[in-house]
């Protein structure tokens, strides 16, 4: 068999892990023919792929980024204005004329969603779920989100130092979209006194209270740590519009950090290395059985596979009930509502 691997949307810890896993499962136990396909689904519109032997898949577990490079180009939502078809037509023909037995996508929610589509037109299909924001319907975890946890949590331990010295509220902005994973699993690690996220909204008088109820218990500092989807008044960013507001309404200096780009950069935990490893595997396993239009995942911590058409557009986000949120909020932690 002969089968493409890609990596597209935001670049994540974990990616060449993933690479790695799929291409030497693929290579050494089965035999397998791997090329890799650079810039994501630009590179299928444009054959732009090489051909990996172990020897390129090797050296490649630590390293942060992916090295097939990504796009966030999506397939389905334009076409070209040329005369040569539209952009699934041009992946399908790529894909025979490459003499692909499968495609492996490594990615995100548009990924998973567009790989879907690929499979609907008849292509076999395997998707492999990535990023930070753990975010993905159908898997309990992607790969990614330890390490960015981890780069949020000691960031948040770090600025505990400088919020007892001034006697300030540091609020510190994380990534994660529309949901807050990162937030809250950081937010919890880090010690905040404060933690919001975009499943729960927030009441800002209930903020306050918490800080300044603090205040009056003789801790005259607070972590605040804010989901970057947090919706706020005229979609001002999160950070700047509750830390204006905390100092505004309770008169206690405050200062906000954005971390930024920096959570989904550099080498992945070893639990994501370990993590990629099992679910480029399984996808490669997945390929040899010939169960194709399915995205591998972990549930109840076993490597599994769900069908793509059941996660294409659908979002896995937090519910209240949520074990941290409910042993937080015994503790004192506020998560604003």
């Amino acid at each position: 068999m002969k089968i493409g691997i890609l990596s597209s949307g935001g670049d994540c810890p974990g990616i060449n892990a993933t690479i790695r896993g799929v291409g030497k499962t693929a290579i050494m136990h089965y035999g397998m023919e791997v090329i890799g396909i650079h810039s994501g689904f630009i590179g299928l519109l444009n054959k732009d792929v090489e051909l990996f032997d172990e020897r390129r898949l090797s050296g490649i577990l630590n390293l942060g980024g992916t090295i097939l490079g990504t796009s966030r180009e999506k397939p389905f939502r334009k076409q070209l204005a040329s005369g040569l078809g539209d952009k699934p037509e041009i992946i399908r023909k790529n894909y025979d004329e490459l003499g692909l037995d499968c495609l492996v996508c490594i990615g995100g929610n548009g990924t998973q969603k567009t790989a879907a589509l690929l499979a609907e037109q008849g292509l076999n299909v395997i998707g492999v779920p990535k990023t930070i924001d753990n975010d993905i319907w159908g898997t309990d975890i992607t790969f990614g989100f330890d390490t960015a946890v981890n780069i949020a949590t000691e960031a948040i331990d770090r600025l505990h130092s400088t919020a007892s010295s001034h006697k300030r509220v540091m609020v510190v902005e994380v990534m994660g979209h529309h949901a807050g994973w990162i937030a809250l699993y950081a937010g919890m690690a880090g010690g905040a006194d404060v933690i919001l996220l975009p499943e729960l909204g927030y009441d800002l008088e209930k903020i306050n209270k918490t800080i300044l109820d603090r205040a009056h218990r003789g801790k005259p500092y607070s972590i605040v740590v804010v989901a970057e989807g947090l919706k706020t008044p005229e979609k001002k960013r999160p950070s700047d519009f509750i830390t204006r507001m905390i100092e505004e309404q309770t008169g206690i200096e405050s200062r906000d950090t954005v971390l930024g780009y920096i959570q989904r950069g550099g080498n992945p935990s070893p639990f994501d290395r370990n993590l990629a490893t099992c679910l480029g595997g399984h996808a490669t396993e997945l390929i040899a059985k010939r169960e194709f239009g399915k995205m591998v995942c972990m549930r109840d911590n076993r490597v599994s596979s769900v069908p793509l058409s059941e996660v294409a557009g659908k979002l896995k986000v937090i519910t209240p009930k949520h074990d941290l949120i409910i042993q937080g909020e015994r503790m004192g932690i506020s998560f604003g509502h």
